[in-house]
């Protein structure tokens, strides 16, 4: 099981960006779906979730800016962020967690991380 993230980039501050995350290999199932940011020298935290059922979970420094969805149908998550701010400056990773299937057709738990996609956001 592969994630792939895209979307990040420089952009104003007040600007828009979105990012997606496709999850690509065998898939049993997708459990819950998230994107974390990470400033240099600081811990990653968690930017907002989503669970199988469609309940989201934000960080209090995006709630109500940043939407998170998901595409069951194309395995992946999106990250809309609006209104961004310079405080928003950090590399965005997703995360997912589910069950991958094996040749033997049995399935085996993974959390897996995207690459990191980098969002800059100017004053």
């Amino acid at each position: 099981v592969q994630l792939q993230a895209s979307g990040g980039g420089l952009v104003q501050a007040g600007g828009s960006l979105r990012l997606s995350c496709a999850v690509s290999g065998s898939i049993y199932s997708i459990n819950v779906m998230g994107w974390y940011r990470q400033d240099p020298g600081k811990k990653r935290e968690l930017v907002g979730s989503i669970a199988p059922s469609g309940t989201t979970n934000y960080a209090d420094s995006v709630r109500g800016r940043f939407t998170i969805s998901r595409d069951g149908a194309k395995n992946a998550v999106y990250l809309q962020m609006n209104s961004l701010k310079p405080e928003d400056t950090a590399v965005y990773y997703c995360n997912v967690n589910g069950r991958g299937r094996t040749y033997l057709n049995t399935w085996y738990p993974f959390n897996e991380w995207g690459q990191g996609t980098l969002v800059t956001v100017s004053s």
